[in-house]
């Protein structure tokens, strides 16, 4: 079978895969109230009001987050909204089930992901950590500006898991029983065993005393900051002479890092400080990730250690191997290297699984830290779950998660394919 045969049929059938997630959610959206659902998928026809809590909408400001609004021309009565009227028309709530499930397919598919809720934390701007009020923002644009930084994240943490397992494993093929096969089985015990929610906390307190203390001054902005925000948060937080320039207190961030979170042009923060040229900026920014990364790394060794580690243990006699020794190379030759490759192509399934372990964590480490991306996202979304979490920005992280999985399925498969023909034919 032809590469590009392959990649496509991989692509064709993942369709029927998003779309039996999406239809998993819609059944935990239908059992949303309907005056959630518009209020979540359904944008304000109006400003919404400065409060940002329902029930306190002016007769100027209507939304489909209730069902009805004083009327103009008597304020002390009720009249139907139109607002609400129009979301319940537009999302088919009024329709057969089956329509509202093809609509939101429809939606789902063509990243209509609704609308941050105005009463939520994140649409009243109450998280308390200086974000903007994201209220009446589409669920794309806002995990547009906090998805870069995750993805940067993740690119990180499996350059360094790949980087530690595949010269790891390759050793524990060559040699079973011997030290790398035993530190594989210790690795993977105790990435499993031992949980971030413990371990984070207690790296970011002992990188921190490890360089002197929380309230030692910072090696790289000096007396005007400490070290452990040189180890907390995405950015540096003005003033930081050396690296934003200046030497006073009104130094802020760079015109180009919006509200001290989101980067321009690309979202990643790294790229757009070196595009700026603020290269030190950039590999401030790098650093700071480095941690976190290796946490996350850390599960993900694990994970992916777990999957390749019980394979048959007849793998010395693989094809590509016993080609190797008939074209005489040297036992030396072919280990590790060919077993480099074997190792390579066998973890590359196990990519699926440990995305899935580190997406369990990632809000975690990004909250531990203080990182801008969609876990600090995500917590904000249900901080206060006993007034008003944002569903539609849970139902578009569920979705984008989705889409992120069958994306990495279809990445691996189709380079283990490329790697070694043999996968085509499956």
């Amino acid at each position: 079978m032809r590469m590009w045969v392959y990649v496509v049929r991989r692509v064709v059938l993942a369709i029927p895969v998003l779309v039996g997630v999406m239809t998993v959610l819609f059944v935990f959206v239908s059992a949303l109230p309907e005056v959630e659902r518009t209020c979540a998928f359904y944008p304000s026809t109006s400003p919404y009001p400065s409060s940002g809590y329902r029930g306190s909408q002016s007769s100027t400001a209507t939304s489909p987050c209730t069902t009805t609004i004083p009327c103009s021309g008597n304020p002390e009565s009720v009249c139907p909204n139109p607002s609400y009227q129009a979301a319940v028309n537009s999302l088919g709530l009024n329709q057969p089930i089956y329509i509202q499930w093809a609509i939101y397919v429809g939606n789902s598919l063509s990243f209509q992901w609704g609308y941050i809720n105005p009463s939520s934390p994140l649409g009243s701007g109450e998280t308390g950590t200086g974000l903007p009020t994201l209220a009446g923002q589409s669920v794309t644009s806002v995990l547009a500006e906090f998805a870069p930084y995750s993805f940067e994240l993740l690119l990180l943490t499996f350059a360094i898991a790949f980087l530690v397992v595949v010269p790891l494993q390759s050793r524990a093929v060559a040699r079973p029983g011997g030290r790398s096969d035993h530190a594989t089985r210790a690795l993977t015990i105790c990435g499993l065993g031992i949980t971030l929610v413990i371990l984070a906390p207690l790296a970011l307190f002992g990188a921190t005393y490890a360089f002197g203390g929380p309230a030692a001054a910072s090696p790289i902005c000096g007396s005007q900051s400490t070290v452990f925000l040189d180890i907390y948060r995405s950015w540096p937080i003005p003033p930081c002479p050396s690296l934003y320039g200046g030497n006073n207190s009104s130094i802020n961030y760079p015109s180009w890092l919006n509200w001290g979170y989101q980067s321009t042009p690309t979202g990643f923060p790294t790229v757009d400080a070196a595009v700026h040229g603020q290269f030190w900026l950039a590999l401030d920014t790098l650093l700071r990730m480095l941690l976190p990364a290796l946490l996350l790394a850390f599960v993900a060794i694990a994970v992916i250690l777990r999957y390749v580690r019980y394979d048959p243990t007849d793998r010395m006699d693989l094809e590509f191997l016993r080609g190797a020794r008939a074209r005489g190379l040297p036992e030396s030759k072919v280990f590790p290297r060919q077993a480099r490759r074997y190792t390579f192509c066998a973890t590359l399934p196990a990519l699926m699984f440990a995305l899935i372990w580190v997406f369990s964590f990632l809000w975690i480490v990004e909250l531990l830290f203080g990182l801008w991306g969609v876990g600090t996202l995500f917590f904000y979304a249900i901080v206060d779950l006993s007034r008003h979490p944002d569903y539609a920005v849970l139902y578009g992280l569920m979705l984008l998660f989705a889409y992120l999985f069958v994306a990495t399925d279809i990445f691996a498969g189709s380079l283990r394919a490329y790697l070694d023909p043999r996968f085509r034919q499956t």
